[in-house]
């Protein structure tokens, strides 16, 4: 049976959150992608809060971009939050998502802000 794109990144999306938790010091970096918006979250999976989020809904900088800068654009805002907060190693969870394009984007530029992961 052939699946289709959503049960195919459910299945894929499980298999990655097996492997990998956020913790307060290692912070998971999860990423959501929508046909236009992208965000980011930073999650302490033990005690279940979001450290830091960014998203591309409420940026100024990002209207009428192209998309991979909109999501440069978050990747460095992500960064800069966490850095601030006192974070700077990462686990990256792509929820799913192929690493490439937006996703890769992002992740780029979240280690370019100082990110390590």
């Amino acid at each position: 049976m052939a699946l289709n794109k959503v049960l195919r990144r459910a299945k894929i999306k499980r298999r990655i959150r097996k492997k990998i938790t956020g913790t307060a010091v290692t912070p998971r970096l999860t990423v959501f992608r929508s046909n236009k918006q992208i965000y980011a979250q930073l999650i302490d999976d033990a005690s279940g809060k979001t450290l830091a989020s960014a998203g591309s809904l409420k940026m100024t900088e990002a209207e009428k971009v192209a998309k991979l800068t909109q999501a440069a654009v978050v990747g460095k805002a992500i960064a800069e939050k966490a850095l601030k907060a006192g974070i700077e190693t990462i686990v990256f969870d792509r929820n799913g998502y192929l690493y490439h394009g937006r996703i890769k984007s992002l992740a780029d530029s979240a280690r370019e802000g100082g990110l390590k992961f």
